[in-house]
């Protein structure tokens, strides 16, 4: 049997239960699912929820399973974030080719409805945030393929819920998947697109990879399952559709027809983005017979750490393409997990720094401040980054500002050609926070001796405090004489 979110979850259920809690009473999709996910968050426990009663529809959901980086990890067979990021690298560079299965063989074709049955109102389509401006569809694979070529082409957009047969799409203007949309438009084509919600965490964290071409993700998820992803002919659109997805939502996006569209709680954590943009006309729905809806926690850690995962593997392979002694990224939470990108390498020549960071903004546009440092400091560490920078960095000499830059539409201090605008472009900014090379002479880290430290086995050396025994005033022996002076 190959895998898919029930694999899993069951997995997760079995290593780690108390990674998952349990909602039994009926919850209402608007608000209350998410303010269950928010009051955990703001206790800093970050679980994944499983509603299993939702208002309006018969279908439970799960929230919060990309909240945790640890859960990524085990999705990915890796140990820690640093040994899965290598290992996604490493296996974006080995694509595992699509397996093409009979209807009868694939799940998501136990019930398919079709024309006024493919109806929206089924699904518990979740609104999240208090001003978001409708329920969202925010945690499907959008499937399409690139006119002329053929290539399929896997990203995560924004879908509100529009009617019960339409769906917002609203890209990021630097995603492949608007100049897919936008190709087709230029031809007064539609485009056909498949929505696969709720499949193994590694279709979404393959969906945003950056790849170099338009394409490739579908077989990146491949290569992060370790086996062909199933595909199955979809039922009114030319497409191959994941066979063991959950639900597949049909649809064609009509060129050059609008619906307004937003505001939407986004990655930095603000409304952002509302105004006409094109919509999907939902053709045909099709799912197993008891299917569990997935939403993620937009505007939140969720979605962040999401979004962040596999953003890691490609930055270290684009990265390490330009600068092949980088050690580690890190895109940290205190950039919303997409502004801020932390970087160690070895550096063996002066501007390797900033070749690093060219590597990053060019790989992830959303990244608007790049910290380069030596690899003796952790980047997974925000307190050794910022150690590096307190100390090895001059602004006046270490500081590059890249004006007029491809950002983040997202974020709220994006602008456009005329500063005064709104826009996609942004002011980067190169922190080369590491030491200069010989024969220029930087002070020692005061430290003990590394062999020492490595010697040391805690366990040996410690036990726990007993206030019988280890009193902070032992008497002295008999025979100690102390004499006053």
């Amino acid at each position: 049997m190959g895998k898919d979110l029930r694999t899993y979850l069951e997995e997760l259920g079995r290593k780690h239960p108390g990674e998952i809690v349990v909602v039994d009473r009926e919850v209402d999709p608007k608000f209350e699912a998410s303010a269950v996910v928010e009051k955990l968050e703001r206790q800093e426990k970050f679980p994944l929820v499983f509603f299993k009663k939702l208002k309006g529809s018969a279908f439970p959901a799960i929230m919060n399973l990309g909240a945790s980086y640890e859960r990524l990890a085990l999705a990915m067979g890796a140990g820690s974030v640093e040994e899965m990021e290598k290992n996604l690298a490493r296996m974006e560079r080995g694509p595992v080719p699509v397996r093409e299965v009979r209807r009868d063989e694939a799940p998501v074709k136990e019930v398919i409805l079709k024309g006024e049955e493919a109806d929206l109102d089924l699904l518990p389509v979740f609104t999240l945030n208090e001003f978001d401006s409708g329920p969202y569809v925010n945690a499907a694979a959008l499937i399409c393929k690139e006119r002329g070529t053929g290539s399929y082409n896997m990203g995560i957009y924004r879908h509100q819920k529009q009617g019960q047969r339409q769906l917002g799409l609203m890209i990021n203007p630097a995603n492949h998947g608007s100049y897919v949309r936008a190709e087709y438009e230029e031809h007064d084509e539609a485009m056909e697109v498949a929505l696969a919600i709720g499949h193994h965490p590694a279709l979404i964290l393959a969906a945003v990879t950056k790849q170099p071409g338009i394409g490739g993700e579908l077989e990146v998820a491949g290569a992060f399952l370790q086996e062909s992803i199933e595909m199955v002919r979809g039922e009114t659109v030319d497409l191959l559709v994941p066979a063991r997805a959950e639900i597949v939502v049909e649809g064609r996006v009509p060129p050059h027809q609008r619906h307004y569209e937003g505001p939407f709680g986004e990655w930095p954590h603000y409304y952002y983005k509302e105004g006409d943009q094109p919509f999907i006309q939902v053709t045909a729905i099709t799912m197993r017979r008891e299917p569990i809806y997935q939403s993620i926690h937009s505007a939140h850690f969720e979605h962040n750490i999401f979004g962040a995962a596999s953003r890691l593997g490609s930055l270290y392979r684009r990265i390490n393409e330009a600068v092949p002694s980088v050690r580690a990224v890190n895109l940290p939470m205190s950039g919303a997990a997409r502004a801020h990108c932390y970087i160690s390498l070895k550096k063996r020549a002066e501007g390797e720094p900033k070749q690093a960071a060219l590597a990053s903004f060019i790989t992830e546009p959303s990244i608007k401040h790049v910290i380069v440092v030596d690899d003796d400091i952790d980047v997974f560490n925000e307190t050794q980054v910022l150690w590096a920078v307190a100390m090895r960095f001059q602004a006046d000499r270490s500081l590059s500002v890249l004006s007029n830059i491809l950002g983040s539409h997202l974020n709220p201090t994006a602008y456009g050609y005329n500063r005064m605008e709104k826009g996609s472009m942004e002011t980067k900014l190169v922190f080369d926070a590491t030491k200069p090379l010989p024969p220029y002479e930087f002070p020692k880290e005061a430290k003990a001796p590394e062999d020492t430290v490595k010697q040391i086995d805690l366990g040996e050396y410690l036990r726990g405090f007993d206030p019988a025994k280890d009193s902070w005033s032992p008497t002295a022996p008999a025979e100690r004489k102390i004499r006053a002076v």
